[in-house]
């Protein structure tokens, strides 16, 4: 058991056309579901945390429960920082121990974004972690990333290129049509696979990431608001687009949404079929169990990777 780099599980990946799946974590009962998954289904782990996860369970809280979720199943797994704004905020997460990281660069120039992305690889390439960036914009809301309709920008394949050539990133996050959280499609949900296909033309061999590629399953969208919850209807990317993406070197998919939709479900029914319930053992423990359905359905169903650990 030990904390690996995505090198390996990428380079699996690309050859065998899957995707590792990016879950993000935010407590103890998300970790184990997560895990449960994982080793039910053989599949290779990335588990991510997000600036709002070290925000609310603080970066020392979330790596030991996953030094804690490695000891207890024997699992090798990547500890990733998703979505980190600056230089200052990854050289913390490698500093302390993290395997991986993601530099978030795209709100800047594309000169702007090398400079910055070039200074994380070097600190982080010194130190044995790799790094993922991002190039484009996709809409939505999660977390700290808020970026409206308007501001979002398909990511240029020519530019991927010229990117991944001057900063020596290991993988490159693209935007072609996700969004970040419960988005609501306006129409069908579509992703622009000519321009997918175009990069990983260009990027023989390298690791293409998608963000906010939440399906939004209607079922459990629908189990909130059957017991109490008012989440609007979403339509989310179609998991057949999801897993024909993996043909085209999308290496790494996060999912996250999913997870709270399916979470947040479960301790909805328990609250309102047993109302006398103040026990956390009561809801937590079928909510994680919620959490382990709906991390080994994607690993079967969506990014093929069950069995590829």
């Amino acid at each position: 058991m030990a904390l690996v780099t995505s090198k390996e599980m990428f380079r699996k990946a690309y050859e065998g056309q899957y995707a590792v799946g990016a879950f993000n974590v935010n407590n103890m009962e998300i970790i184990q579901g997560i895990m449960k998954a994982a080793v039910a289904e053989k599949s290779p782990l990335i588990l991510q945390v997000s600036a709002g996860a070290r925000k609310y369970a603080s970066p020392v809280y979330l790596k030991k429960l996953v030094e804690a979720a490695m000891e207890d199943t024997g699992w090798d797994l990547v500890l990733h920082l998703d979505h980190g704004e600056s230089f200052e905020i990854c050289k913390q997460c490698i500093d302390d121990g993290f395997s991986s990281v993601m530099i978030d660069g795209s709100k800047y120039s594309l000169e702007e974004n090398i400079a910055l992305t070039k200074q994380v690889v070097e600190y982080a390439h010194d130190r044995g972690v790799v790094v993922e960036a991002e190039l484009g914009k996709l809409a939505g809301i999660e977390d700290d990333v808020n970026v409206s309709a308007a501001d979002a920008m398909f990511t240029d394949p020519d530019e991927a290129a010229e990117f991944v050539e001057k900063t020596g990133v290991d993988s490159l996050a693209i935007a072609i049509g996700t969004s970040h959280g419960a988005y609501k499609f306006k129409g069908e949900a579509k992703l622009d696979f000519d321009r997918l296909e175009k990069i990983s033309r260009l990027l023989p061999g390298f690791p293409i990431v998608l963000h906010g590629s939440s399906s939004v399953p209607e079922e459990f969208v629908a189990l909130n608001n059957q017991y109490g919850g008012k989440i609007p209807g979403a339509k989310g990317v179609p998991e057949e687009m999801l897993l024909r993406a993996t043909k085209y070197g999308v290496c790494k998919i996060n999912i996250d949404t999913d997870l709270r939709l399916a979470m947040t479900a479960s301790i909805r029914k328990v609250f309102v079929e047993q109302p006398a319930v103040f026990d956390p053992r009561q809801y937590l423990a079928p909510a994680r169990d919620a959490i382990a359905e709906m991390v080994a359905h994607k690993m079967r169903n969506v990014l093929n990777c069950s069995g590829k650990a």
